[in-house]
């Protein structure tokens, strides 16, 4: 007789867990799920359920809504949809949005979610995509493409090195299918200027073979040098390239305003943008900042290319009409006749661990 209580309490208490955890279940799932919303909207496609990407496209989000509170635009609200990087996921999402009264879409963000886009015929409204598909493809005729693509970064960079005068590269570059696309894209824009590539450099870690480096630029009749690599990678090898010989970079050896990690790059050439370069510009101030120790160089990239999709979106929504160069934060937009946006961005250099702009009198 006395052993039913405690029975019933113990059959209680599984039934009250039970019911509590299915709860919390269902709450979580009401919160990942899609929002529900019918009307004209702006829908952002972003891979904040990647455990990957999640972070960057957070950085995204912010950045759009940040830009969404600065410019009244159209007036159309913003709804975020969450996704993974499943392909199958992302046209679900993309097919959903268009379908609840999405007027445009920004994204996906990643190069194999666009080509997946881009392939599916079901681009029916403007979709401002923040990265490249991985071929060469054309593109459906809603189809633009928006991103941080350092292959921009490289063309421009030759630009510059020719603009002073270099007319012999030489090109250092990694297996990485990122580096690669750098040096072509360096290459490409070089020798259409009529300039010459002296030779070409496979990253290593070999002392022997850096060495080798070293006496090839001492003998042979290369002026420039470009470093198709990241920050890591363009420490290494920056110590054997001397300091005489003009060195170029992408954005991508920029990843801290602390002079101590930048010092080895000291004297390199490169270019980044306005967020991270001149944060009292105009078109910056504007925006609220992000606290430096709560977002990294990369977060703070991608919360930039959040803003300037947002007001780019507000152009492509705009009936009729010519896209106008933007002064953005990510640098100075353009749109070309195959519906990409390229970026200019800002020249600097590093003087003693500092990045000068070379606009400053005060850089060498």
């Amino acid at each position: 007789m006395q052993r039913a209580p405690a029975f019933l309490v113990l059959l209680l208490s599984l039934l009250y867990f039970g019911a509590g955890t299915l709860a919390m279940r269902a709450a979580v799932a009401q919160e990942e799920a899609p929002p529900s919303i019918q009307g004209p909207h702006i829908a952002v496609l972003v891979p904040l359920k990647s455990p990957a990407l999640g972070r960057v496209a957070d950085a995204v989000r912010r950045g759009v809504l940040e830009a969404q509170r600065v410019h009244a635009g159209t007036g159309l609200p913003v709804v975020v949809l969450a996704s993974g990087e499943d392909p199958y996921e992302i046209i679900q999402a993309y097919e959903g949005a268009v379908r609840a009264g999405a007027r445009l879409v920004i994204g996906p963000l990643t190069r194999s979610a666009v080509s997946v886009i881009a392939s599916s015929h079901l681009v029916s409204v403007p979709t401002l995509a923040l990265n490249a598909p991985e071929t060469d493809v054309p593109l459906p005729y809603n189809l633009y493409l928006f991103g941080m693509q350092v292959e921009y970064e490289a063309r421009q960079i030759a630009q510059l090195a020719a603009q002073q005068g270099r007319r012999r590269a030489l090109l250092v570059a990694s297996e990485s299918p990122l580096s690669k696309r750098l040096s072509e894209a360096f290459r490409v824009e070089w020798t259409e200027r009529g300039n010459q590539i002296e030779d070409e450099f496979q990253y290593t870690t070999d002392i022997a073979s850096l060495s080798k480096l070293r006496d090839m630029l001492t003998i042979g009749t290369a002026d420039v040098v470009f470093l198709a690599l990241d920050a890591k990678r363009a420490k290494l090898i920056r110590s054997y390239l001397g300091l005489s010989m003009p060195v170029y970079a992408t954005s991508m050896v920029h990843t801290s305003d602390a002079a101590l990690s930048n010092f080895e790059l000291n004297g390199v050439y490169f270019v980044d943008m306005p967020w991270l370069l001149t944060p009292d510009h105009p078109a910056v101030l504007s925006y609220e900042r992000l606290d430096p120790a709560q977002a990294n160089v990369e977060f703070q990239r991608f919360y930039a290319l959040g803003i300037d999709a947002y007001r780019v979106a507000q152009n492509l929504l705009k009936p009729d009409s010519e896209f106008e160069p933007l002064d953005g934060v990510t640098g100075r937009i353009t749109l070309d006749r195959d519906r990409r946006f390229t970026r200019e961005a800002v020249p600097a250099q590093f003087v003693q661990g500092e990045t000068r702009l070379l606009s400053d009198p005060s850089a060498p």
